[in-house]
């Protein structure tokens, strides 16, 4: 965002992994005037916290829950309170295991409820914030709305099969964010609207997955965040409604 001075910043799912990288480089981009991140769960949002109180100028925290609308609601009329224009949105929410739930290998594994479950988070979550922060793009600058989607979200590149319900919901996601880009192209020109590719990434989430990973495929949390940021200072309007990999490349459907 170098072409914006004082410019506002909110990442979703800022507590650990890809999220907590991105508010850490932020709050050292003197670009960025003020950075509102979400957490859903206090108990793992340690680190952020620590840094609410150390930029305590810079970095506001919100508690949210994305699968829940009011909650969204809510968050947006705070932020609203403060300020009138976000420059930069990364929703970073997206959930692949969670105790019994795990990906999918064969359709003898399918479970409506984890079906469920990975669309409410993985899917609804981005739409619904496209929804209510569409007031805050209304406005004659360059911004961005970017949703972390997967490469196994592409229709076009499953040549593996399984992970039934993790692929569906990323494919679902970019349909979405492709569907918000022609509707924000009218009503937030200015806005441009993505979906990104990580690269596997040395999370929580990737963590039990990472056995068969070459280690020059498998990156740091910072390394990511700095990718996925070239990348977006890199946008273009006519990107909007793209789907893109760590390296700037672009996905297929």
């Amino acid at each position: 965002m170098k072409e914006i001075h004082n410019a506002n910043a909110l990442i979703v799912g800022a507590s650990q992994g890809i999220g907590l990288g991105f508010v850490k480089s932020l709050l050292l981009d003197n670009n960025i005037a003020r950075i509102y991140a979400t957490y859903r769960n206090a108990d793992t949002a340690a680190e952020l916290m620590t840094l609410h109180r150390e930029y305590s100028d810079k970095l506001v925290c919100f508690p949210m829950d994305i699968t829940q609308e009011s909650q969204i609601s809510a968050v947006v009329e705070k932020i609203s309170a403060q300020i009138d224009q976000l420059h930069l949105v990364i929703n970073c929410v997206g959930i692949l295991h969670q105790g019994e739930m795990q990906p999918e290998k064969s359709l003898r594994q399918i479970n409506p409820e984890n079906l469920i479950r990975y669309f409410q988070v993985n899917s609804m979550g981005g739409i619904l914030l496209a929804k209510h922060l569409q007031p805050l793009f209304k406005h004659d600058q360059k911004n961005i709305f970017a949703c972390i989607s997967a490469k196994v979200g592409s229709i076009g590149d499953n040549n593996l099969g399984g992970w039934y319900g993790y692929r569906a919901s990323k494919a679902a996601l970019n349909m979405f964010m492709r569907t918000t880009a022609i509707e924000y192209s009218r009503r937030c020109p200015k806005t441009i609207v993505v979906t990104l590719h990580p690269g596997t990434t040395d999370t929580n989430l990737s963590q039990p997955f990472q056995r068969n990973v070459p280690p020059e495929k498998l990156f740091p949390v910072e390394r990511t965040v700095e990718q996925l940021l070239s990348v977006i200072a890199n946008l273009k309007p006519e990107d909007s409604g793209e789907f893109f990999s760590w390296d700037g490349s672009r996905l297929p459907w």
